[in-house]
């Protein structure tokens, strides 16, 4: 069974019960069931600068960070002047699209790990040919 990469989207609206997306993302982790989840210190980054801003939330997100990083079906791919310069010339090589530093991080974790699925919303994934995974 291939892997699933886990986007900033999905951790906030998994994290977050009064986010929108939140039930979609419940209903999404169900879905992908035994798959190993795959995400990156970028994504864990900016998941916790968007929680930042929710003082309640904000130990939820440290406990998420732990939980993740003790689970056995997680990989969570290490930060490094690689995966940021690979990154920057991905951004760099798109300068007619909206993508985040963040995206384009993750964007090519999936490409070298195989993955095409992303527990996400963010059609961004979609531009690049990925399959998103959280819709309406």
């Amino acid at each position: 069974m291939t892997a699933v990469f886990a986007d900033t989207f999905y951790w906030y609206a998994l994290t977050n019960p009064l986010d929108q997306w939140h039930k979609a993302a419940l209903e999404a982790r169900k879905a992908h069931g035994a798959r190993l989840v795959v995400t990156t210190d970028e994504v864990l980054g900016e998941y916790l600068a968007a929680m930042s801003r929710h003082t309640k939330l904000r130990s939820a997100a440290a406990l998420l960070i732990e939980a993740l990083r003790n689970d056995p079906s997680v990989t969570i791919v290490a930060q490094s002047r690689q995966t940021f310069d690979e990154g920057f010339r991905l951004y760099c090589s798109r300068p007619d699209k909206q993508y985040s530093h963040t995206d384009c991080t993750s964007m090519n974790a999936c490409r070298q790990a195989g993955i095409v699925d992303v527990l996400t919303n963010d059609h961004h994934f979609e531009q690049e040919g990925f399959h998103i995974l959280i819709s309406r």
